[in-house]
């Protein structure tokens, strides 16, 4: 029940967030990839801020002897670029850049404007489910 709190909670932080910073928005998303055009800086501070609070993170968790809630870290163990990393990051960003949603901001923006949001999370779990076929038929 507490980690089911934490997690809501959280989950809401970060859904604001991304709605107060216009991350929401996908004329701003676009904006901002316009960078030969009409460019619009604003979410380079929103994830300028990302970045501090994750370098703080990343500065605290050496210290700490194990997580507030989990009973140990679950930190990235690889540091090398697949293929396959660098095509879903590849596909992600025409995406975003297509959509001018990500993820969070897509499900967050479901609460602003659920027509236009649903369209794009209903395609963002579409294509998840088509990795897992392709995936199983590969492996």
């Amino acid at each position: 029940m507490r980690t089911a709190l934490i997690s809501l909670v959280s989950g809401t932080l970060f859904g604001a967030g991304l709605a107060l910073g216009g991350m929401t928005d996908p004329a701003r998303v676009r904006g901002f990839l316009d960078v030969f055009g009409d460019w619009d800086p604003t979410l380079a501070f929103v994830m300028g801020g990302a970045v501090i609070v994750m370098a703080v993170a990343w500065r605290i968790v050496p210290r700490m002897a194990e997580p507030i809630i989990a009973g140990k870290f679950h930190l990235p163990t690889k540091s090398d670029l697949t293929p396959r990393l660098v095509g879903g990051a590849a596909l992600f960003g025409i995406g975003w850049g297509i959509a001018g949603l990500c993820p969070g901001p897509g499900i967050a923006a479901l609460v602003i404007e659920p027509a236009a949001a649903a369209i794009f999370v209903v395609a963002m779990i579409a294509g998840m489910a088509v990795v897992r076929l392709v995936e199983g038929t590969l492996s």
